[in-house]
Order: C-alpha cells, then sequence, then structure tokens
C-alpha cells in the first residue's frame, strides 16, 4: 500500500490538484473515489477526528442536498450528521489525504505539502496554471514584512502589536513572492497586510495567498472576513467578497487600528463568509 491515501472526487478540481500534487512529489498515492466506496462510520469518525476538525466543518454545502437536508441548523448532532454524509458521501468534503506525517482536509491543495515527505525541485503548477505556494508564520516586526508593506502602501503602524498572524509565501523553487495576514476577533476576521512583490505580480499568485490566509484563520476559528482597501476591491469580489456598509460590521471589526484609524475614511469595506 502507499505512504499516502488520498479520498478523491476525480470531479473535483481541487482533488484533482491535490492528486496531481501528490504525483509530482514522486507518489503514486492509493486512491479511494469515496461516492463510490465510501468509508464507513468508524473510518469517517477516526479521520475527522485525526484532522482535528468538526464534524460540521468537514460537511460540504456546495453542489450537496445540504440545505436541502436543513444541515445549516444546529440542532444536529455529530452522529447525526455522519449519518447524513453516509447516506449522501457527496457531503463529505474533499479531498482528505492521510500520511504518516498526518491527515488533512486540503483546500486549497497546497495544504497537502504538509503531508508529503518530499517535494519536487522544480515548480509546481495546478490546473489553471497558478503555482503551489507554500506558507510560514511570521513575526510581526519581520523586516521583510514592513519593506513590502510600505511599498505597496499599506499600513505598517500595528504590525507588532498582539493579536495579529502574519505569513510569508513562496514557491517550491523557494521565491519568496508576497505577504498576508488577519486579526481574529472570535468568529470575524479581519485580511489585512496582503501584498504581492512587484517580481510575482501578474502570475495569480495574489488569489492563492488569499486561499491560503482564510484557511488558516478557519482553522483558527475563524467564519467571516473582512476587510478594507482602496484600490483592490475588484480582486478580493472576485474571490467572493461583497460589499457592506460599515453599519453592518460587527463591532469589533471597526475597532481595529486598522479600521479606526490607519485606514482612510473612503476605504471600502468587504465581507465574505469563511468556508472550506
Amino acid at each position: 500500500m502507499s505512504i499516502v491515501t488520498i479520498y478523491h472526487n476525480p470531479d473535483c478540481g481541487t482533488s484533482r490538484n491535490t492528486l496531481a500534487l501528490i504525483r509530482a512529489s514522486g507518489i503514486e498515492p492509493t486512491i479511494i473515489e469515496y461516492l463510490k466506496a465510501p468509508p464507513d462510520r468508524e473510518i469517517l469518525k477516526a479521520l475527522i477526528a485525526r484532522m482535528g476538525m468538526r464534524v460540521r466543518d468537514v460537511l460540504r454545502v456546495k453542489g450537496t442536498p445540504y440545505k436541502e437536508l436543513g444541515l445549516d441548523a444546529m440542532h444536529w448532532s455529530d452522529d447525526q450528521l455522519i449519518d447524513q454524509m453516509l447516506a449522501h458521501p457527496i457531503l463529505i468534503n474533499r479531498p482528505i489525504v492521510v500520511s504518516a506525517l498526518g491527515v488533512r482536509l486540503c483546500r486549497p491543495s497546497d495544504i497537502v505539502v504538509e503531508l508529503l515527505p518530499q517535494r519536487q525541485a522544480g515548480e509546481i503548477r495546478k490546473e489553471d496554471g497558478t503555482l503551489l505556494l507554500i506558507d510560514a508564520p511570521i513575526a510581526g516586526g519581520d523586516p521583510d514584512l514592513a519593506l513590502a508593506l510600505q511599498g505597496a502602501g499599506l499600513p505598517t503602524d500595528d504590525l507588532t502589536e498582539p493579536g495579529r498572524r502574519f505569513f510569508a509565501y513562496v514557491t517550491v523553487s523557494g521565491e519568496r513572492v508576497g505577504f498576508g495576514g488577519f486579526e481574529r476577533m472570535g468568529q470575524n476576521v479581519l485580511v489585512r497586510s496582503l501584498v504581492v512583490l512587484p517580481q510575482a505580480r501578474h502570475r495569480g499568485i495574489g488569489g492563492g495567498m488569499l486561499a491560503l490566509l482564510l484557511r488558516r484563520a478557519f482553522d483558527e476559528g475563524g467564519r467571516e472576513a473582512w476587510l478594507l482597501t482602496t484600490t483592490a476591491a475588484p480582486f478580493f469580489e472576485r474571490a467572493g467578497f461583497k460589499p457592506m456598509e460599515r453599519t453592518s460590521a460587527p463591532a469589533s471589526v471597526p475597532a481595529t487600528r486598522q479600521a479606526a484609524n490607519l485606514c482612510p475614511a473612503s476605504a471600502a469595506l468587504l465581507r465574505r463568509s469563511i468556508h472550506l
């Protein structure tokens, strides 16, 4: 048996990308097309437990009977949700990857890098031609972060204050391509400090960085993403954000230093739900 197993849906682009990334690392995984051969109850419960996720967070909404079944209601127990996942395997989000390094729901597909014992030496591209990205936590006081933000005209005065999380993004070959961060206030997250370095622009990298950033926020409990921007609203709207009135935001968002002091009053406020 292979050292990597993927619960795969060949009709899903993220699942196909994840499988391709595993193969690019030199591994031929065990492929379980779970819509044809769904895991049994004990295996599914074990996978969810090993991922460290809530059962509800492993449910897929898009393209499933989630809403028709009323699964958004909070009265469903974990066992009842698993009953529905077994009855309708399309409700199991994909792809789930298992290796000696752990178990992860690999959304976005870049997450699979955490589970691979080795990586391909060259660049790896997804189906849409964009590059596989790797993120790494950095301190708010990282001088390269401040320099990149200053170059993009973004605020830097509050980088070292508590409650911020920042990441640097590189390609598989080690090219640093940008930075991003967020502040979490319960289930609300303020996306901030997202900047693609000049030499990496116009390569579709910003979308990949944002997807990884939102996944990290999700893993820490964030479910609603907010941001302020003066120039990048079209980019964020393509990623599912919607313009909002400032009065519609929860009090914790306008109370951040970004909103209260550092961003101009003309900055647009946008919001989207964070889901996998």
